[in-house]
């Protein structure tokens, strides 16, 4: 019965924040093809999100856990390595398929969605774990993962609606967020050994999205250089900042272990 309650809590969890996120997007309306200012806008709040997600959730987690420094900062360093030849690899085989603009948005799909499957991953370990403890606590884990991946998934589909239509971008993460769910499969029956790997995870996912706010979305803001555009984006780059970290404040609470 625990692990029938483990894969319905993560999906909802993992799937859910997708929903969740995709709905906040459409009805506050902030996706306008034909609105230049609106999209650069979401480029830096999606920008925002992914670099607070990894520097001031996911590192520090993986800090606090004590791992040794040396052996996080080699995964960091093997994490962009990693992401930096996926996306070449991407780029090499779609090399006679699609344009440079379209390549640059299939490739960095890739690289968004593999750290964001690995980080969704590490959430089911999260939550099958709090469940083993306690039945309470392990739905105010699901709750806290739901709650906490909101401002991200947001950040997510904004960046893979660029090169997706929406319906495209929703099923790409929601199959990153059922990962949660094979996490929390995978924790139920070893939660000894991949606790263990939690710290790793974490730094691997946090790579990918510096990976990506670093390669992708902050080269794209670079673009515009008029005052009012440049203020603009620093607007947005600290509102997806602050939502993180306000959100993960909130949700500290179920991620206490």
């Amino acid at each position: 019965m625990s692990l029938i309650v483990i894969v319905l809590v993560t999906l909802m969890a993992g799937i859910g924040s997708v929903w969740v996120a995709d709905q906040l997007v459409v009805r506050a309306q902030v996706i306008r093809r034909n609105d230049g200012h609106m999209q650069q806008g979401l480029l830096s709040l999606a920008a925002g999100a992914l670099l607070a997600t990894a520097l001031l959730h996911l590192l520090p987690e993986a800090f606090e856990s004590g791992a040794e420094s040396h052996d996080l900062f080699l995964t960091l360093l093997v994490g962009l390595v990693f992401f930096f030849f996926l996306s070449k690899a991407q780029l090499w085989h779609h090399g006679h398929e699609h344009s440079h603009h379209e390549q640059d948005h299939h490739n960095t799909g890739w690289t968004l969605l593999v750290g964001d499957g690995i980080h969704c991953f590490g959430d089911g370990v999260l939550i099958a774990s709090a469940f083993v403890a306690d039945m309470r606590l392990g739905f105010i884990a699901a709750v806290s993962v739901l709650v906490h991946e909101v401002p991200h998934h947001m950040g997510d589909l904004v960046v893979l609606r660029q090169g997706s239509p929406r319906s495209a971008a929703v099923r790409k993460v929601s199959i990153a967020g059922a990962m949660t769910a094979i996490g929390g499969i995978a924790g139920y029956t070893l939660l000894d050994q991949l606790w263990d790997w939690q710290p790793m995870l974490l730094t691997l996912a946090g790579s990918s999205f510096i990976y990506v706010a670093l390669s992708d979305l902050i080269p794209q803001l670079r673009q515009r250089r008029t005052t009012g555009d440049t203020s603009l984006q620093v607007i947005w780059l600290l509102l997806g900042i602050g939502l993180v970290a306000l959100v993960s404040e909130f949700s500290h609470v179920g991620h206490a272990h």
